[in-house]
């Protein structure tokens, strides 16, 4: 989302380089940088703590009736994980919740507008920038991506789970092959710290491996290079 944010301010600066060697005015002068950026800080306070709370009632209602002492395999518990991930964002998709975006972005040209004639020109500059970036989020290709990274960040999730679901080393047949592993249980009371410290792990982990995992999808890739050429190509602009 950040990468995002960046390579839309960047695409408007490239225009700036050109336009102010014209002598024309600046399409993101530094007032409305400092505003659209500090956008970002909504997902990391307000926006944050509402998807948490999404999560949290998803969680429960999925592993609520899941004793601590039940045991599951690994592929038992991708599939609680699955569940957990289609209540989410089918949550985030439906007319009756809030979409993801809002998750994202405050609604800051909500209350830019609001001051009606009050509004200055970096005002409404700061605004067609939230719209637009509001309409990138809600396209089908980010959808699309977005998915992507999720799924590549929870099988790289799972890939590190299973180092903790590996047959006893006693055992006479020590293969690790998905049918070998899926016969390997834990009680639900010991997968848990064990998942706490996987969070603990991708938080501290520099550089960062899920970060990394994403930065090479191929999907990923071309939609940042389509957000910047869209912001940094006047015709594209003007539409």
């Amino acid at each position: 989302m950040e990468d995002q944010l960046s390579l839309k301010i960047g695409g408007y600066l490239y225009l700036d380089n050109s336009v102010t060697k014209n002598g024309m005015t600046p399409l993101a002068p530094p007032d409305v940088q400092q505003q659209y950026l500090s956008s970002i800080q909504h997902l990391l306070g307000e926006g944050l703590i509402e998807l948490i709370t999404m999560v949290k009632k998803a969680v429960q209602e999925v592993l609520g009736p899941v004793s601590l002492k039940q045991s599951l395999s690994l592929q038992e518990l991708e599939q609680q994980l699955t569940q957990i991930r289609q209540l989410v964002e089918e949550g985030c998709s439906s007319s009756k919740h809030k979409s993801l975006s809002w998750y994202m972005m405050p609604d800051e040209e909500n209350t830019l507008a609001s001051q009606a004639c009050g509004l200055t020109e970096n005002d409404v500059t700061t605004i067609k920038l939230l719209n637009e970036t509001r309409d990138m989020l809600e396209s089908p290709d980010f959808t699309t991506v977005f998915c992507t990274c999720l799924s590549r960040g929870f099988i790289r999730f799972l890939d590190n789970m299973s180092e903790f679901f590996r047959p006893p080393q006693g055992d006479s047949n020590p293969s690790s092959t998905p049918d070998r592993l899926s016969h390997v249980s834990l009680p639900l009371a010991k997968i848990i710290p064990i998942i706490n410290g996987q969070i603990h792990s991708i938080c501290s982990e520099i550089p960062s491996h899920f970060v990394q995992d994403l930065l090479l999808i191929d999907q990923v890739k071309e939609f940042a290079a389509n957000v910047y050429e869209t912001f940094s190509t006047p015709q594209k602009l003007q539409n």
